[in-house]
């Protein structure tokens, strides 16, 4: 990847992940990913659009996976789309706990 893709990526997340918002001054021993929002496996392509910045944990945990089971509604979630869903209207911290208000937020959380 070019340095001045990864470095569009980062100024836009807020050097922040858009999954869980851990800054990546909060993770000195890891740094930030560009990863591919819609996997390259499914058809994702490297445009700006699908790159999105994420820590260790959520680039892991979230893998290829492009939907999740929401926890409340037993159904199939579409997950968290940084470029198409607000977090703040998925999202919330409760305390350490980061959780989902929405059926996608909930998916999220869970996969990721």
């Amino acid at each position: 990847m070019r340095p001045s893709t990864r470095a569009s990526v980062q100024e836009r997340a807020g050097h922040r992940c858009e999954y869980c918002q851990l800054h990546q001054e909060d993770s000195p021993l890891a740094v930030l990913h560009v990863e591919h929002i819609v996997p390259r496996i499914h058809g994702g392509t490297d445009d700006l659009d699908n790159l999105a910045l994420a820590c260790i944990d959520s680039n892991l945990h979230k893998g290829t996976n492009l939907t999740g089971i929401d926890p409340e509604s037993r159904q199939v979630t579409e997950l968290f789309h940084p470029r198409r869903h607000r977090w703040e209207d998925h999202f919330e911290w409760r305390g350490i706990y980061l959780t989902g208000k929405t059926a996608i937020g909930r998916a999220t959380v869970r996969v990721a």
